[in-house]
């Protein structure tokens, strides 16, 4: 502990980390620091991993790997990684200063003394438990050539029969475990006009008007199509009487009294493969010219989509564009009818400025 700087007394980063976070019992932390990148892996309270990595490309590895792991209360990391769901903290606003918890030294000598009481107690407690069946195993024991064959055939059928039902009983069994290619997110992705075409038609299947209820938002996404609906002065059980025959299979649960959600399964597409052969900076410039020759403000950035199949990692480069627009979904997507790999990740509809909120995201070379 000396030969790296550290000494009994000093406060612990990993802790004082784990009281800032403390509304999570498991995150996945990496700061950048001076002469690297510092780690703190903390699953259900525990800290498994406290560690400085001083080339980058390996904590982003490492940082990748454990982040396919389910359950993550937080993740933090260097924006610029790009990674899904990070926040960029910097160590210095984490660390306060302030946390009890401090280092203490272990000493190896009194570690080493332990050990061997510890192994000298263990063998006196085997010698008195096994004491008896080690001076069997010394004692005299009859020849098998004197033991009665049709016995010794009758014993060996009985041992089989034993080892077999213990092998049902916990299933014994070699388990190969097959790893399974990655496939690029661009390999499975739905035709751009009948996605559009879907969202479109199942937010009005679920806005068809209902007396007494004011349609206040929809929104298309990758699985669902949901409606939200404000009270007016109808009845919950009028609504339900009349939903459940204009919208049949769709789920309604009550937010409170007087706000409802309505939502609606989507059904499967036909999936294909696209991919834009541009590099992420050019599409970012030609969807910049596209919506500004029809006058109408965007939002692009390049992000990096992670793929991992638990043993190798792959980095895609992303587009993501946000839009706001009068136009249908089926009308908005004719704007990338000019590019590869598109897809209309969320469309949303606000009732009171009846405007269209768009999220598409492109795959680039």
């Amino acid at each position: 502990m000396r030969r790296t700087g550290q000494k009994s007394g000093m406060p612990s980063a990993a802790a004082e980390v784990c009281e800032a976070l403390a509304e999570h019992s498991s995150f996945l932390a990496v700061f950048a620091v001076e002469n690297g990148f510092y780690m703190v892996v903390v699953r259900n309270g525990i800290i498994l991993t406290d560690k400085v990595f001083e080339d980058e490309s390996d904590a982003r590895a490492e940082y990748a790997r454990l982040a396919q792991m389910p359950d993550w209360g937080a993740f933090i990391a260097p924006s610029k990684w790009g990674m899904p769901r990070a926040v960029e903290h910097d160590l210095n606003d984490v660390i306060t200063g302030r946390s009890h918890a401090m280092l203490r030294s272990i000493s190896m000598t009194r570690s080493i003394v332990w050990s061997i009481l510890l192994v000298v107690l263990f063998i006196l407690i085997f010698a008195l438990i096994y004491r008896e069946p080690v001076i069997k195993s010394f004692s005299y024991h009859p020849s098998m050539k004197n033991i009665n064959p049709e016995q010794a055939e009758e014993y060996q059928r009985l041992v089989d029969e034993k080892n077999k039902e213990l092998d049902e009983q916990f299933q014994i069994e070699k388990k190969v475990v097959e790893v399974k290619p990655i496939v690029p997110p661009y390999n499975t992705l739905p035709n751009v006009a009948a996605r559009a075409d879907m969202c479109y038609r199942a937010i009005g299947f679920l806005m068809q008007p209902i007396s007494g209820w004011n349609q206040v938002s929809a929104k298309c996404d990758e699985n669902y199509a949901t409606v939200n609906v404000r009270r007016t002065y109808g009845t919950i059980g009028d609504f339900y009487a009349i939903a459940t025959e204009l919208m049949p299979g769709a789920f309604v649960q009550e937010l409170s009294e007087d706000t409802l959600t309505i939502r609606a399964k989507l059904p499967k597409l036909n999936t294909f493969s696209s991919r834009d052969e541009r590099a992420p900076d050019d599409i970012v410039r030609d969807v910049m010219t596209a919506f500004q020759s029809i006058d109408t403000p965007v939002d692009v950035q390049t992000v990096v989509d992670t793929v991992s199949n638990g043993v190798e990692t792959q980095n895609f480069d992303v587009v993501e564009v946000a839009a706001s627009s009068k136009l249908t979904p089926m009308q908005f997507m004719h704007i990338f009818d000019n590019f590869g790999g598109v897809y209309m990740t969320n469309c949303n509809w606000n009732a009171s400025n009846r405007t269209w909120n768009y999220e598409v995201i492109i795959y680039a070379k």
